[in-house]
Parts: structure tokens; sequence; C-alpha cells
């Protein structure tokens, strides 16, 4: 297998973990799927969100997470690695929400996280 495959599956394991994170309201993926430094950014209802992951995994906690057994829609749209960065672009539905969300991704010490997450919400 090369490289380019190794990363982009990967990569691909991180989305999920991104996912599932966010439906199931799961801390531990999000943490494992973002860097501690990243941030999530995008207009939620109008207002500008400019999020910690902290701030970010709060509030996907305040909501009330899928049933086990959900299976969470998100599909990627494109994916573009150079070396060890990486931008995705996937949508995916939260909590009965659509999300086009463009994924900054870094390989820090031989494993990929989602530096920035910037997103767009579908009214």
């Amino acid at each position: 297998m090369s490289t380019q495959s190794i990363d982009t599956e990967q990569i691909h394991l991180v989305v999920r973990h991104y996912v599932e994170g966010m439906v199931f309201a799961d801390e531990a993926l999000l943490r494992k799927a973002f860097h501690p430094d990243c941030r999530i950014i995008g207009h939620f209802q109008k207002v500008l969100e400019w999020a910690s992951l902290d701030e970010f995994v709060i509030a996907i906690k305040a909501e009330i997470p899928a049933p086990a057994g959900t299976q969470p829609f998100w599909q990627v749209i494109n994916l573009d690695i150079t070396g060890d960065a990486a931008v995705v672009k996937v949508i995916d539905d939260f909590a009965g929400i659509r999300f086009t969300d463009y994924l900054s991704l870094l390989k820090v010490d031989g494993r990929w996280v989602i530096i920035n997450k910037l997103y767009y919400y579908h009214e």
C-alpha cells in the first residue's frame, strides 16, 4: 500500500471519529480527532462562532446524543493531501442539521489530526 493510500485511509478514520464523536457526544473520539489547539469557526444561527476544542466539546455534550446503533450521515466530497498537510470537505448531519465542513489536518508525530474546522450551517 502506498503512503498516499495509507494517509487517505487514516484521514478517513479521523473524519469518522469526528462525525461519530459529534453524533454520539463522545468526548474521547472528538479529542482523538482534533489537535488540542484547534479552532472551530463558522456562523451558527447567524452568529459567528470561534470556538476552542473545549468549548466545542461542551456544546456537543449539551445536545442529546443519537441512540446507539444510529448510522451517522457523512460524505467526503473532496480530499487533498500534500505531504503532511491535508484538507477535507465533508458534508455531515448533526442534531438534525446539515453542515458542510472544511477540515484542515496536519500529520503531527505520525498521526493525522484536525487543526481547524471551518463550517457552513445549512439553514
